[in-house]
């Protein structure tokens, strides 16, 4: 089966395509986590390649598919060269960039054709093991040996693509056709990006597999409340910085009732997926394998084989923090004069610069930064000190950068500024950092959503400029 060509939006293209309600309310609000996955197994590596090669004879070649693809569907994702490279010597490793999507789903009682027995004594929409709903968590995940980074590309689920040759929400092709559809999908919002394999995970899957990582330490950013009785969802949590068990997790992921909604989710999703990847490299998961891959084998199905899932751990645990790129598919809210529901409109001029930038052959991200004076660049304080913002807003409108604001304030005290590439513009990030001798630049989409550069101003700032202020 080929992937198909993206189509640019035309006048000729239908403005709205009417989509069930019943499926419209009823989104897992995001949880994606074969990053995760990828990289709390990555300390398998670090052991010995004795240990690769007991797991590997230990499970099928496959030993975590959970569903059948029709010779069509497995085609979506055989084109390109072999991504391995093994030896009887050393563990698997990989030879080339592979692109995987990750399908974060969530299946009701509510939602199955064919009613389990008893379902309609419980009162309420219960949970089910199953991959067959929704994927409202999508991302692609590139993992690339010849830059030594790891790229995480998150597609919100309300986002307007053609699914089946119909325009809809993105998070209907799982629904309709299994991994492969919304494969497809994805590939054509990128401009015929290819996708290698793909993983599923269900809600439950995530709840036990953050249980079986310890738990995962965040700051909250607010209060969230929020109650369903009809799932039984009950989502209370206290701003701050504090570790979260995994039903506690999941609140944190799934609560969208604020200003910025399902964007508002991703980046959550994104904080905690930085978080794990920071909390799990440590000798300290290894001890937890066990359980994980217990977990991991009843809740995730994917068509990696058990040499790729090795390789992606070898190639997990040499990934530094700072190659972990995190962006968001490029687009816009809908208006409700123009669309019967809410959609992320993709931008696709946007989407085509970080594809060329981070999905392009050699992926080598040498874009040339913009010019300051074309930057949005906001500022999100944790210090508490006016006159330090005042000092930082006049030292950018001083070498060029004309066009700042001031956002809401951060509910956690940074000791060091994050300079945050919004939009992927790392070159531009990396400038404002050399300019200003402090800070990190994450490329990741947790920062202000209308900036193109957000800094989340820390203590160094006043540590570097104290005598100044």
């Amino acid at each position: 089966m080929s992937i198909p060509h993206r189509s640019k939006p035309s006048s000729s293209r239908p403005k709205k395509v009417k989509v069930s309600h019943s499926r419209q309310g009823r989104g897992w609000l995001g949880i994606p986590k074969w990053a995760w996955i990828t990289v709390a197994l990555a300390s398998v590596a670090t052991v010995s390649a004795g240990t690769g090669a007991l797991l590997a004879v230990s499970m099928n070649s496959q030993p975590l598919l959970q569903s059948q693809l029709s010779p069509e569907e497995a085609a979506v994702f055989s084109e390109g060269d072999p991504i391995l490279s093994t030896s009887s010597l050393r563990l698997p490793r990989l030879t080339r960039p592979v692109n995987i999507l990750v399908l974060g789903v969530k299946v009701l009682t509510s939602d199955l054709e064919d009613p389990i027995p008893g379902a309609d004594q419980l009162g309420y929409h219960a949970l089910v093991n199953s991959f067959e709903g929704l994927s409202d968590t999508m991302l692609l995940l590139r993992f690339n040996p010849r830059t030594g980074q790891m790229v995480v590309m998150s597609v919100p689920r309300d986002t307007r693509a053609l699914v089946n040759g119909s325009l809809t929400k993105i998070n209907e092709a799982n629904l309709d056709g299994g991994p492969a559809l919304p494969a497809e999908s994805i590939s054509d919002l990128l401009g015929g990006v290819a996708i290698d394999r793909y993983v599923r995970i269900n809600v439950q899957g995530v709840e036990k597999l953050l249980d079986a990582l310890g738990g995962v330490t965040v700051t909250v950013p607010k209060d969230m409340k929020y109650q369903d009785d009809s799932q039984h969802l009950y989502i209370n949590l206290k701003a701050g910085r504090q570790t979260l068990n995994g039903d506690q997790a999941l609140q944190f992921l799934r609560f969208r009732y604020d200003d910025n909604g399902d964007i508002g989710r991703v980046q959550r999703q994104q904080t905690l997926m930085r978080a794990v990847i920071e909390q799990t490299l440590n000798p300290a998961t290894i001890s937890r394998l066990p359980k994980i891959l217990s977990v991991i084998q009843s809740h995730v199905d994917t068509n990696l084989s058990v040499e790729e899932l090795v390789a992606l751990v070898g190639y997990g645990a040499q990934t530094n923090r700072s190659d972990v790129q995190m962006l968001m598919l490029p687009g816009n809210f809908s208006s409700p004069e123009d669309y019967d529901l809410s959609y992320w409109l993709p931008n696709y001029a946007r989407i085509d610069n970080l594809v060329e930038q981070y999905f392009g052959l050699e992926s080598s991200q040498a874009m040339e930064a913009t010019s300051p004076s074309y930057l949005r660049v906001v500022i999100e304080d944790s210090t508490g000190d006016d006159v330090a913002i005042q000092s930082l807003i006049d030292s950018l409108y001083d070498s060029g950068y004309r066009n700042v604001s001031v956002g809401e304030d951060l509910n956690e005290p940074l000791s060091e500024t994050r300079i945050v590439a919004q939009r992927g513009d790392r070159a531009s990030a990396s400038m404002l950092q050399r300019f200003l001798r402090i800070g990190e630049v994450r490329v990741e989409s947790t920062g202000n959503l209308d900036s193109d550069i957000t800094i989340q101003l820390g203590e160094d700032w006043l540590d570097e400029h104290g005598a100044n202020l």
